[in-house]
């Protein structure tokens, strides 16, 4: 069960935005990721709880931010709630999406075990539902993902393979790296992992 912290920030500038404790476990049904964030100055900032199906769908997700919450599922594409802080507002969305999104990590290894890509695989088309800081605001964004390569590091446990991905903005062309190790992420643009407690674990 990995568990360790990332650092998040600002990909542009270098902000620093928040920690990100997590935890992780595969399971016979799937997988789960949980974490709480803080700010730099160590106040709460909110926490993700997301639970994929062994296809990678996810199954379940609850977000929290600046009191606003999300709850969500795949359900006819993907539908959630999203709740204002007093609690009195709640408002339903629907998309004909393949999955969720935001600024953690968890999302891109979400992403990524959904896909399945390999080496030889042609670049795929995904359509997201991104919810955006602070007030998780939903909005939905089309990437495409390639699986570039796969190399074998070797660990003091072992091998460990890193797969590289190339992800691209289909609205704007942008493209960026992310690196990811089993069901931890190694580097991405605005994450930076800082702990890792126990080796990420192996999708079969």
């Amino acid at each position: 069960m990995p568990r360790g912290r990332y650092s998040l920030h600002d990909p542009h500038d270098h902000t620093p935005l928040a920690d990100e404790h997590f935890q992780c476990a595969v399971g016979p049904s799937g997988w789960r990721y949980v974490s709480q964030l803080t700010t730099p100055s160590g106040d709460h900032h909110g926490s993700v709880d997301l639970t994929l199906d062994e296809l990678g769908r996810p199954i379940r997700l609850e977000l929290h931010a600046a009191a606003w919450q999300v709850r969500g599922a795949a359900l006819d594409g993907v539908t959630w709630v999203r709740t204002d802080p007093t609690g009195t507002d709640a408002t339903e969305g629907n998309v004909r999406a393949h999955a969720f999104t935001g600024t953690s990590p968890a999302f891109l290894v979400a992403t990524a075990r959904l896909l399945r890509l390999t080496p030889s695989s042609a670049a795929t088309r995904v359509r997201l539902v991104a919810f955006t800081d602070p007030v998780l605001a939903p909005r939905t964004v089309d990437q495409s993902w390639a699986l570039l390569k796969r190399e074998a590091h070797a660990t003091d446990s072992g091998p460990l393979a890193v797969d590289e991905y190339q992800v691209t903005a289909l609205d704007t062309g942008e493209q960026h790296a992310v690196h990811i190790a089993g069901d931890v992420v190694l580097a991405a643009p605005g994450i930076e992992l800082e702990d890792l407690e126990s080796p990420p674990s192996v999708f079969t």
